[in-house]
């Protein structure tokens, strides 16, 4: 299953100055992890699951770091954060953070295993407009800032995968970039960073729907490894996450040699020959009456609920017409892909993205727009539950929040959807965490063996 049902909650409170705590996480015996754009937290769930100690987590939007700290910070169903004394548990701006705790941080430096994180992609996102200019492409700045001062002995870096596509040919010509020369990927200059501050670097795409996750979901990786704590030799990190892919799904009860469907992530979530009960977080919408999990994938999920409806069930109330327009795109429209140009001319739909899910494939790549896709079988768009589900989350883990917005608010707000649109799957960085283990448990134990040789 995906948690290891073991109860952490007798851990200590981190308490102390800096220097405390920087000497207190150099003897925790699991390794240790800070989170940077952590969002609703799904990288820093599979870590813990992976069995990482996750130390502090970074998020600036108030929805997403109020689900993180109910299930990962206040929460009683895995290991939580050892977090420090000197840092508020509320969300925080990266850039103001590393100004505020510039000395605690600094106090930290040796202390910290890992490093992750995901920072801002709708520029680079082929679901955007890739816009080279974008402001929040600069963000990973402040993430490289961050491992600057805490000099982990790994990094790693997740990304959309078009942020290792050039932009194309860019409007301002510069020295590097004469007579409109396309441009270098941005991951290139991330690259760069690293290996300017010594790290070895290694980057890969990898599929979600390759690691038991019910969707696509490619992304673009960056592993630094500080080798003069950590030799690799000739082992490439993306060849050991490869090697664990097999023995981890049996792990977990899931297919190994097929992807795990939409209907396997999902089938027990149908309304259709269901009761409908009042939605508990929105009273005039309703939920349907939970019956329990109905396959492998469902019931690793839903362990330790025993048929206890999760969290974030409602059902949209759509108008009679749109059920209609839906009802035709289920019946007309190939699934599994985006409606062709011929079937948005001939239903008059000018929405770009609409995908009418196939059962029987896993789904493409969620989105943060809830409207981007169709249920399978029933006319209507998925639920947030249904969204964790196809991104591996685990029933118990609520979200909080709106579950929608829109017009400028948007750009400012992260409602259920958008929290979990923009996760990493659990599923996917828990291996990830496993072979992250195994590389950093090397350098821990030349790390005490040196610590040993000089007292």
């Amino acid at each position: 299953m995906l948690i290891e049902w073991k109860d952490f909650r007798s851990s200590p409170t981190c308490h102390g100055q800096e220097a405390m705590d920087s000497l207190r996480y150099q003897h925790i015996g699991e390794p240790t992890f800070v989170d940077v754009f952590a969002g609703c937290g799904g990288l820093s769930l599979g870590l813990i699951c992976a069995g990482w100690r996750g130390i502090f987590a970074i998020e600036r939007e108030d929805n997403a770091f109020k689900t993180l700290k109910f299930n990962l910070i206040d929460g009683d169903h895995v290991q939580q954060f050892h977090w420090p004394s000197w840092l508020p548990r509320e969300p925080h701006r990266v850039s103001a953070f590393l100004r505020k705790y510039a000395s605690q941080l600094k106090a930290l430096r040796g202390a910290i295993d890992l490093v992750v994180g995901g920072p801002p992609c709708q520029g680079f996102s082929y679901a955007g407009r890739r816009k080279h200019d974008d402001p929040r492409n600069r963000m990973f700045e402040q993430f490289v800032e961050i491992v600057d001062v805490l000099r982990p002995t790994l990094v790693l870096f997740e990304n959309v995968k078009g942020i290792a596509t050039a932009f194309g040919k860019t409007k301002r010509k510069t020295r590097q970039n004469r007579a409109g020369r396309p441009a270098r990927p941005f991951l290139a200059r991330v690259r760069g960073r690293f290996e300017a501050l010594g790290y070895s670097v290694f980057d890969d795409c990898l599929s979600a729907s390759e690691f038991g996750v019910a969707q696509l979901r490619p992304r673009q990786f960056l592993i630094g490894v500080d080798e003069t704590r950590c030799e690799l030799g000739s082992r490439n990190p993306f060849d050991l996450i490869r090697a664990k892919r097999r023995d981890f799904l049996k792990s977990k009860g899931l297919p190994v040699d097929r992807p795990v469907t939409v209907r396997d992530a999902i089938s027990d979530l149908e309304i259709t020959g269901k009761h409908f009960v009042p939605c508990e977080d929105s009273p005039t919408f309703n939920r349907i009456d939970y019956e329990g999990p109905e396959t492998s994938y469902q019931r690793m999920l839903h362990a330790g609920l025993d048929g206890t409806a999760p969290n974030s069930l409602r059902l949209p109330r759509h108008k009679l017409e749109t059920i209609e327009h839906f009802t035709t795109i289920l019946k007309t429209c190939k699934k599994g892909v985006g409606l062709s140009q011929d079937d948005r001319n001939r239903l008059g739909i000018r929405k770009h993205c609409i995908v009418p899910l196939d059962p029987n494939k896993p789904s493409h790549t969620l989105t943060t727009l809830p409207d981007d896709f169709l249920h399978y079988s029933e006319p209507r768009i998925l639920t947030v539950r249904e969204y964790a589900r196809l991104q591996s989350f685990p029933d118990w883990y609520a979200f909080l929040g709106k579950y929608t917005t829109g017009g400028p608010q948007r750009r400012r707000e992260c409602p259920r959807y958008t929290q979990v649109g923009n996760a990493m799957p659990p599923l996917l960085a828990q291996v990830i965490g496993h072979a992250l283990r195994e590389i950093c448990g090397q350098a821990r134990v030349e790390s005490e063996k040196v610590r040993a040789y000089a007292s």
